[in-house]
């Protein structure tokens, strides 16, 4: 794999990783860490040991149900549909 690539845990492959910030997690001493990638290549395949679900979506085609305001997996839904 070239440097600056990595596997996300959907099976698909990931470059340019940013970080955005982080938040307490509800178990002690852990922490929530947010980042974004660029898709560099791979479908998604969901690993039912780690993952629930996994999908694509555009900002006209959201899905319902949104994490709640304080959470920053919404801080990072909120950047994405503010900015390009």
């Amino acid at each position: 794999m070239p440097p600056g690539r990595c596997w996300e845990e959907t099976g698909i492959r990931v470059e340019n990783v940013r970080y955005l910030g982080s938040q307490c997690w509800p178990f002690p001493s852990q922490l929530m860490a947010g980042f974004i990638a660029d898709w560099a290549g791979g479908e998604i395949r969901v690993d039912e040991s780690e993952l629930e679900d996994a999908r694509w979506f555009t900002r006209d085609r959201l899905p319902a149900g949104f994490p709640p305001r304080r959470s920053i997996a919404r801080w990072i839904i909120d950047r994405y549909l503010l900015h390009d």
